[in-house]
């Protein structure tokens, strides 16, 4: 794989924490929202607080599953660069072991000649 390769995952990775950071900008947004909302309503402060209760364990669970999936998303992608590298890895090693064996198979005829002469 190229330098262009390695960028382009670069720039995959920093898009997707860009996308997270904005749905997680977009949830405590609305956090702020539905409580501003719900403080503001012309109710009773008990149904207001009972309101405020389950609008908070509902988004708490909104919150732990985008959460979830988002860890799940980020787990993936590392996941995808690991085994690309190691498949770069090994590529690299084959390709070093290929230029040793060229390299023997062109230098032995001559490593021979010259213990040949040596010797006679």
């Amino acid at each position: 794989m190229n330098n262009n390769s390695y960028e382009n995952e670069g720039n995959n990775s920093n898009g997707f924490l860009a996308g997270l950071m904005l749905v997680t900008g977009l949830l405590l947004g609305g956090l702020v929202g539905a409580g501003m909302m719900l403080l503001l309503a012309p109710q009773s402060g008990k149904k207001t607080r009972l309101q405020i209760r389950r609008k908070g364990r509902n988004l708490r669970l909104q919150t732990a599953d985008a959460v979830d999936d988002g860890v799940a998303q980020v787990r993936s992608k590392a996941h995808d660069i690991s085994t690309s590298i190691h498949d770069h890895a090994e590529d690299l090693q084959q390709r070093g072991q290929d230029v040793v064996d060229h390299q023997k198979e062109r230098w032995t005829p001559l490593v021979d000649a010259g213990k040949t002469a040596v010797k006679g």
